[in-house]
C-alpha cells in the first residue's frame, strides 16, 4: 500500500467536498434535526432526557449521519462513470478502500466534532468519567463505521437501488457495534467508572469495538480486490 497515493485519494474527495459543499452541510442538518426531534420526542418532566437513552441517542445519530455520508462516497465516481477509472488505476486496490475510508472517517468525525455542542445542549448531558475514555470509544466506533461501510458501499455502488441496499445491507453489520459503543459510552457518561466491576464492563466493551474493527479491515483488506471489480 502507496500511503502517498492514499493521501491524494483523501485530498481528491476533501477538495471535491470543499468545492460542492454536500456532503458534511447536509449530514449537519440532517444531525440537527434527528436530535431535535429526539429531544423533544423523550422529553421528561424537569425538561430533561432521561441519562440512560441519551447514549443511545449519540449513537443511532451517528448511525444514521454516519449512512448518509456513505451514500454519497461514491456518488461523484458512479455519476461520472468513474469507478472503470479507479479500477482501471495504477494503484494497489486496497490504497483506494483506505483512502476511501480516511476520507469518510474524517467527514464523519468532522460533523461529530461539530455536532456535539448541538448533543450537550437538546440533551442536556455532560461526560462524568474521563474524557480520553470517551474519546477512545468514539473513535473505534467511527473507525468502524467508516470501514465496514466504505466495503459495503463499493459492493452496492454499481446497483440501481444503491441508496435503498446500503442501509439494508449495513445496519445488521453494525450491529454489534452500535452495542458495544452504546454500552461504553453509557458507563463513561453515567460516571460508573468509579467502581471496578464497571471498568471492567468498560474494557470489556472496548475489546468488543476492537475486534470488530480489527476483522472487518481484515474482511475488507483481503476481499476489496474482487468487490471492486464486481
Amino acid at each position: 500500500m502507496n500511503l502517498k497515493k492514499v493521501y491524494w485519494i483523501i485530498w481528491k474527495d476533501i477538495m471535491l467536498e470543499i468545492r460542492a459543499k454536500e456532503t458534511v452541510g447536509t449530514m449537519l442538518l440532517f444531525t440537527f434535526l434527528v436530535l431535535v426531534i429526539f429531544a423533544f420526542s423523550f422529553l421528561q418532566p424537569g425538561n430533561r432526557v432521561s441519562s440512560e437513552i441519551i447514549p443511545g441517542i449519540i449513537w443511532v445519530t451517528i448511525a444514521f449521519t454516519g449512512m448518509l455520508g456513505l451514500n454519497k462516497s461514491f456518488l461523484p465516481e458512479k455519476n461520472n462513470d468513474c469507478i472503470l477509472g479507479l479500477v482501471l488505476a495504477p494503484v494497489e486496490k486496497n490504497t483506494i478502500y483506505f483512502g476511501k475510508v480516511a476520507a469518510n472517517f474524517i467527514f464523519l468525525t468532522g460533523v461529530e466534532l461539530l455536532s456535539f455542542p448541538l448533543m450537550a445542549v437538546f440533551l442536556d448531558f455532560r461526560i462524568q468519567g474521563p474524557l480520553l475514555y470517551f474519546i477512545l470509544v468514539l473513535l473505534l466506533g467511527t473507525v468502524g463505521f467508516s470501514g465496514t461501510g466504505v466495503f459495503l458501499a463499493t459492493l452496492s455502488a454499481n446497483t440501481r437501488t444503491s441508496e435503498i441496499l446500503l442501509p439494508v445491507v449495513v445496519f445488521p453489520i453494525w450491529i454489534p457495534l452500535i452495542l458495544g459503543a452504546v454500552k461504553a459510552s453509557g458507563l463513561v457518561l453515567s460516571g460508573r467508572l468509579s467502581d471496578p466491576l464497571w471498568v471492567q464492563s468498560f474494557w470489556s466493551w472496548v475489546r468488543l469495538l476492537a475486534v470488530y474493527d480489527v476483522i472487518f479491515f481484515a474482511v475488507s483488506f483481503v476481499l476489496f480486490d474482487y468487490i471492486l471489480e464486481v
